[in-house]
């Protein structure tokens, strides 16, 4: 869009808004797909249009109110209406259901060696080709396309079944895609009608599908990035930066902005990607878990599973909150974040000769003048935040020259540093407090700086309290490997138990999210602070984000080795080879104690045990629908999820006892209820003439019986199923809920690399 177009449409939003009395909303309608005022006009879009037509004045062109139509992910439309406007449209014959836009935030040099990916071995790589051929859908804040992480050199032709397109816009041409990026395009109208315009100290956004904030290009070069050798943060973490899939093409949908994504440009850009050809659907954003028939992701991604895409998300980063799981539809693949066993160590050596363990990015290893001792000043009293360090907080008398303690939390780690390089100070500690406890999140920042933990924390607070004259210095450390426990669960990960479905156990699994590098803009410095004037090609980032394109580019994986493969059987194949254990086949730790099932789901992926699974568990999209009935939905919230107009009592009538084929087991036992029968069919992807037998570790306070024990497979694609008794033995209390787990294993009897593992799940209620 042309920078004159653009300054006419914002003038245009604000002009709609404002005439109406600030009461117009941005809405999803969704209509009938099949509605009997449909065949009266020769479009859908003119279609879409009547509905306006007949809810507006007659003075009003329709067409300005329209936002989006649409028509893959949803039948309807996105439009700006008043409450009262939205009370005669809910009366018109075809409207299924109508929802104010919501809006959603947005939630590597070595990653890829650590979970086993390797170019010389027989693993999941060279089985797929490195993802050759598949097309990962990254919808995110947009590209940098200069990248060295998108450059296509030995890509293959793009796919002759690309139907997508390089959409020209500010700062981006239709030839900065390629054979690796093949798509951009960007989603801005719900944005902009919606939201307040940026404060001035922000980075100027581009409305185009360039990336101005960085995660959209960190996402994708995580997902599918080509191989860029001598890759590093300021010499941090050198070595070669790979996508998890290099060999796959990307296309990019920009569809977040500066405060964030809205639902109505999300939904427009899945409903563009499922007509363009994307095989995989990477969407690193949501916020807290909704209901089904209120989430336009998961009625969106269950019109794209339908049509063979795997949508897989972020579970979010409300963690350790019990139940903040989101994006927790049973279509969905949820993926949370662990850490890997890379440090990057800067210990603080105090005064008193004791060490306090941290972390950093800060290339001081190479600048002796960054670990000089400093005089230490820890600033509080008053209400300017000053503890924060927030900027304009911190008195320049008493911190010029010296090493600033910061507590962590408010405002942005990195901005923390601003405020005191602003303020004079020389260096800073980030200090963890409670809430944070030893998550150790690192930042390249714009001055000498170390994390460190809430235990160190508070032997640094201890010692600067009992000392009339403080002092320390950083000694950093550059980048150690294998020294540490790992993967654990990343404390801000979000946890299950799940909201709104308690037999569908979130998250599916997790994957590496915690100071991940990746691709990075050439506009923004490694911090992303418009006063970080320093330049660099890779940054770390932090988040389920960064988990979600780990899993996204290992679907990739798979779809290119097993292209008939549902992406049921995808994540099937993700969740059952996912490991319990650590690298160093100790239990997956979550802070002081081994990770819950709410914690990790399946376990940690394992993309070369997940690329040859040997049996999957499939679904098909209509067993979702009777899943949906299982749940008490009612037929119109049915209809709104899944746009298929079906009785309940018919369909559980000619399916009694079912449950969801899923590859987590996860039983409720309400008060009263002893025993739960469960179902499940496997299908045999693997070799024919296998035999598998069972081995349960029930969970505590449960007996566990499987019915058959043993399952004979003759042939490959053969599906057979087995049933579960789950009985209690616990006497269910009235007024707490707990829990317990265990995991059920089929053991392949001839091939131990064939081991298809479900975790188990009981709540009692």
């Amino acid at each position: 869009m042309e920078p004159k177009l653009h300054l006419f449409f914002s003038a245009l939003c604000f002009y709609l808004v404002s005439a109406y009395g600030n009461t117009l909303r941005t809405y999803i309608v969704q209509l009938h797909p099949h509605g009997v005022t449909s065949s009266l006009f020769p479009t859908k879009f003119l279609w879409h249009l009547s509905f306006l037509d007949q809810t507006l004045s007659s003075e009003e062109y329709s067409s300005s109110r329209l936002l989006y139509s649409y028509g893959s992910a949803m039948e309807g439309f996105a439009a700006l209406l008043t409450e009262t406007e939205i009370e005669l449209l809910r009366g018109l014959p075809d409207v299924v259901a109508v929802r104010p836009d919501q809006l959603l935030q947005l939630q590597t040099t070595y990653s890829y060696k650590f979970l086993g990916l390797s170019s010389t071995t027989d693993g999941a790589w060279v089985k797929s080709e490195f993802g050759r051929g598949t097309i990962i859908g990254v919808l995110d804040t947009g590209v940098w396309p200069e990248s060295p992480s998108f450059a296509d050199q030995g890509m293959p032709p793009v796919p002759k079944r690309w139907k997508g397109m390089c959409q020209e816009g500010q700062n981006f041409k239709a030839t900065s895609c390629n054979r690796k990026l093949i798509g951009a395009r960007f989603f801005i109208k719900g944005h902009h009608v919606s939201s307040v315009p940026p404060s001035e100290n922000m980075v100027d956004e581009y409305i185009s599908p360039r990336d101005s904030s960085g995660h959209g290009t960190h996402t994708s070069s995580t997902a599918g990035g080509v191989s860029v050798p001598m890759a590093s943060v300021l010499g941090n973490g050198a070595g070669v930066a790979r996508g998890m899939a290099p060999g796959a093409h990307i296309a990019v949908y920009k569809v977040c902005w500066f405060n964030g994504c809205y639902s109505s440009d999300i939904l427009a850009a899945i409903d563009v990607a499922i007509v363009d050809g994307v095989d995989v659907l990477s969407l690193s954003l949501g916020g807290f878990p909704l209901p089904l028939f209120d989430d336009s992701i998961a009625i969106g991604s269950f019109r794209a599973v339908e049509q063979g895409i795997s949508v897989i998300c972020a579970a979010g980063n409300n963690g350790p909150i019990q139940s903040s799981v989101a994006n927790i539809a049973p279509w969905i693949a949820t993926i949370g974040a662990s850490t890997l066993d890379r440090k990057f160590p800067a210990i603080v050596r105090m005064g008193n000769g004791e060490y306090v363990y941290g972390e950093s990015l800060f290339p001081g290893k190479s600048l002796p003048i960054a670990e000089k001792e400093l005089e230490l000043v820890y600033v509080t009293g008053g209400n300017s935040g000053s503890e924060f360090c927030f900027r304009g907080s911190l008195p320049k008398e008493k911190v010029r020259g010296k090493m600033v303690v910061c507590d962590r939390g408010v405002n942005g780690r990195a901005e923390k540093g601003v405020a005191v390089k602003e303020a004079g100070g020389a260096a800073m500690i980030l200090a963890n407090t409670e809430i944070n406890l030893e998550e150790d999140s690192v930042d390249a920042q714009v001055l000498p700086a170390t994390e460190i933990g809430y235990a160190e924390a508070v032997r640094l607070k201890t010692y600067m309290n009992t000392t009339s004259h403080p002092r320390a210095r950083i000694v950093f450390g550059g980048t150690v490997i294998g020294r540490s426990r790992a993967p654990e669960v990343a404390q801000f990960s979000a946890r299950g138990p799940n909201l709104y479905d308690s037999t569908i156990l979130k998250p599916d699994v997790i994957a590496p999210g915690v100071n991940i590098i990746a691709a990075w803009p050439q506009n923004l410095g490694p911090t992303g602070l418009p006063e970080d004037t320093r330049r660099v090609n890779f940054t770390v980032m932090s988040g389920t984000s960064m988990a979600c394109p780990h899993v996204s580019g290992i679907a990739a994986l798979i779809h290119s080795a097993h292209p008939g493969w549902t992406p049921a059987a995808i994540k099937s194949a993700i969740m059952t080879s996912a490991d319990a254990s650590d690298h160093r086949g100790k239990p997956i730790m979550d802070g002081s104690k081994p990770a819950a099932v709410f914690a990790i789901g399946a376990g940690h992926v394992n993309p070369n045990r997940a690329i040859d699974p040997g049996l999957i568990y499939d679904i098909k999209p209509d067993e979702y629908v009777i899943h949906l009935c299982t749940l008490g939905y009612t037929r119109s919230e049915i209809f709104t999820i899944t746009h298929r107009n079906i009785s309940c009592s018919e369909m559980l009538k000619m399916n009694r006892g079912f449950s969801l084929n899923y590859p987590s087991i996860s039983v409720a036992f309400k008060h009263g209820v002893k025993s739960k029968m469960i179902t499940r069919r496997l299908t045999n992807v693997g070799n024919p003439n296998s035999v598998y037998s069972v081995q349960v570790k029930p969970p505590e306070g449960v007996k566990v019986r499987v019915k058959p024990r043993r399952l004979i497979f003759k042939h490959i694609n053969q599906s057979l199923s087995y049933r579960i008794w789950v009985i209690s033995r616990k006497k269910t209390q009235t007024k707490k809920i707990s829990y317990a787990e265990g995991q059920l294993t089929w053991m392949n009897a001839r091939n131990s690399f064939h081991r298809v593992r479900s975790p188990i799940s009981v709540t009692w209620k």
